[in-house]
C-alpha cells in the first residue's frame, strides 16, 4: 500500500475485531469477579459524546468554509451549495466509517480501563520495591529526585504537568483529526488500529510486571512538589483504588493505578513514529516528536512510572506500530539509508 491509495477491505475490520475481542475478554474475566462492564468515568457518556461533537465541529471546518467559498465564486445560494457540497464529500459510507470506527476505539479503551482494573485482584503482589532498588543501584538515587534537584520544583512542576495531561486530549483528538480531516482513509485506519493496539499491549504488561509507581509506593519522594492538575489526578486514583480494593463489587469503581509499561510513552513514540512514515507536515513531526521528548521526564518527574516502565512503553510503541500496519495493510521496512520508510505491501 502507498499513501493515498485506498484501503484494503480487511483494514477496516481491525478495530471492530480488537473491540470484539476486548469485549469478549473482559466480560468473561470480570464474571470470575463479579464484576460486570463498568463505566464510572463515562467513556462510553460523556467522553465518546465529546469526541462526537470534536468531529462535528471538524466536519464544519471542512465543510462550510469550502462552501461559502463555492458559493461566492459562482454566485450560487449558500444553503443550497452547502448541502450539496456536504452530500459529495460526506457520503454515507464515509460517515459509518467515521462513527464505527470511534465507537469501535471506545470500546477497546473502556475494556483496557476495566481489565486494568483487575490488576489487583489476579496480581496482589507487587514488584516497586525490586523495580526502585535496581534504579536506585543503577542511578545512585532515586530517577525523580534526581529530576527535581535538576529541573527544580517550581515552572518546572506546572509545565511538566501540563504536557503530561496534554495526553488526555492528545488521543481524541488525534483520533478526530485523522478521522476526518485526513484525506488518506488507509492511514486513519493505521491510527485506530495502533491505538487500540496499545491498549491492548498496555493492559497484557500491566499482568506481567504488577507495579504502581513510585508516586504510590512511595510518596514521600514527591512531598516538595507544588499542587498541580498531576497530583490531583494522582490522589483522585488512590481514592478510587482505595474504594475497589475494599469492595470490588459493591463501590463500582474501577481502579487505574499501574506502572508497567507507559502507555503514555508508547502512545505518544507510536504517534510520532506514524506521523514520521506518513510524512506528515513538517511542524507536526516536530511537535510529535517535542512532545514525546516533555512526555518522558514527565513520567518519572511526577512519579508515574519507573524507568524500565517507560523503555517498555517504546517497545509497546513501536510493536502497535508494525502490528498495526501488517493488518492493516501497509509496510515498514528499512531504506538503503537505513531509514524506516513505508512501501507497498
Amino acid at each position: 500500500m502507498t499513501e493515498g491509495s485506498p484501503p484494503s477491505r480487511h483494514a477496516y475490520w481491525v478495530a471492530p475485531g480488537i473491540a470484539a475481542f476486548m469485549l469478549l475478554l473482559t466480560l468473561v474475566w470480570g464474571a470470575q469477579y463479579g464484576l460486570g462492564l463498568r463505566d464510572p468515568d463515562g467513556i462510553i457518556g460523556w467522553r465518546f459524546s465529546f469526541v462526537l461533537m470534536l468531529v462535528g465541529g471538524f466536519w464544519a471546518l471542512d465543510v462550510i468554509p469550502r462552501g461559502l467559498l463555492a458559493a461566492r465564486a459562482n454566485g450560487a445560494p449558500k444553503w443550497e451549495t452547502l448541502v450539496a457540497l456536504a452530500r459529495d464529500r460526506w457520503p454515507w459510507q464515509r460517515i459509518a466509517f467515521v462513527i464505527g470506527s470511534i465507537v469501535a476505539f471506545y470500546v477497546t479503551y473502556l475494556c483496557y480501563r476495566n481489565v486494568k482494573s483487575y490488576l489487583p485482584l489476579a496480581r496482589p503482589e507487587l514488584v516497586d520495591a525490586d523495580l526502585a532498588n535496581f534504579e536506585r543501584g543503577l542511578f545512585g538515587t532515586d530517577p525523580s529526585t534526581l529530576l527535581h534537584d535538576l529541573l527544580g520544583t517550581g515552572v518546572s512542576a506546572q509545565l511538566l504537568s501540563t504536557v503530561y495531561l496534554l495526553f488526555l486530549t492528545f488521543v481524541p483528538i488525534s483520533v478526530g483529526v485523522t478521522l476526518v480531516w485526513s484525506s488518506d482513509r488507509a492511514g486513519a485506519l493505521w491510527w485506530v488500529s495502533v491505538l487500540s493496539i496499545n491498549w491492548v499491549l498496555g493492559a497484557a504488561s500491566y499482568f506481567l510486571l504488577p507495579s504502581m509507581g513510585p508516586a504510590f509506593t512511595e510518596p514521600h519522594l514527591f512531598t516538595a512538589l507544588p499542587e498541580t492538575g498531576t497530583s490531583m489526578l494522582q490522589q483522585a486514583l488512590v481514592d478510587e483504588r482505595r474504594a475497589f480494593v475494599g469492595d470490588p463489587v459493591g463501590s463500582g469503581e474501577l481502579q487505574s493505578i499501574a506502572a508497567f509499561a507507559s502507555l503514555h510513552i508508547s502512545i505518544v513514540f507510536a504517534g510520532a513514529l506514524v506521523a514520521h512514515l506518513l510524512r506528515a507536515p513538517k511542524a507536526m513531526r516536530i511537535g510529535m516528536w517535542v512532545y514525546l521528548g516533555l512526555t518522558f521526564p514527565a513520567t518519572i518527574y511526577f512519579g508515574w512510572h519507573y524507568v524500565v516502565d517507560d523503555l517498555a512503553g517504546f517497545v509497546i510503541g513501536f510493536t502497535s506500530v508494525y502490528l498495526g500496519a501488517v493488518l492493516t495493510g501497509w509496510r515498514i521496512e528499512r531504506s538503503t539509508a537505513g531509514r524506516l520508510q513505508l512501501t507497498s505491501a
